[in-house]
């Protein structure tokens, strides 16, 4: 099974408001970059949408290690699903889970690789993440447009 890093920024300007969103796919040394943009978004969105993005990638199986620097993308997927699907997609508080349809594919994506979860603080010192920042912010503020490199 192929091993890829997976590196993945959402950013939006107002919340909501325009956003972005990358993905940094790296694959021996190769390297892949995936971003786009939305008219009217929440940076949460971006955050899954660079996850559900660079997942739908990937052709085949693939042994994933995920970073992101949002705690709502890692426990989302790693700690709330199960809950929110057995209680048919509804919070504890019993109110619909925002952004269901992300997470629903995402859900879908996940299935399809052995991943595993991690966690950087953005803005920081991990060179992908700050890259994929940069990406995220560009590309919100119109001066990217979607693509793959």
């Amino acid at each position: 099974m192929k091993q890829v890093r997976l590196i993945t920024d959402g950013s939006c300007i107002g919340n909501p408001g325009l956003g972005g969103w990358a993905s940094i796919l790296r694959f021996g040394e190769q390297t892949k970059e995936l971003y786009g943009s939305e008219r009217l978004t929440t940076n949460n969105r971006m955050e899954l949408t660079a996850a559900l993005e660079g997942l739908r990638a990937l052709k085949e199986m693939c042994d994933v290690e995920l970073v992101t620097d949002s705690q709502y993308l890692k426990n989302g997927m790693t700690k709330w699903m199960p809950n929110w699907k057995k209680r048919n997609w509804k919070t504890a508080e019993g109110k619909p889970v925002i952004n269901r349809d992300l997470w629903e594919a995402l859900d879908d994506e996940v299935k399809r690789h052995k991943i595993t979860w991690q966690w950087t603080r953005g803005h920081a010192t991990h060179a992908d993440n700050n890259r994929a920042d940069e990406l995220a912010n560009t590309a919100a503020r119109g001066q990217l447009k979607s693509h793959a490199s």
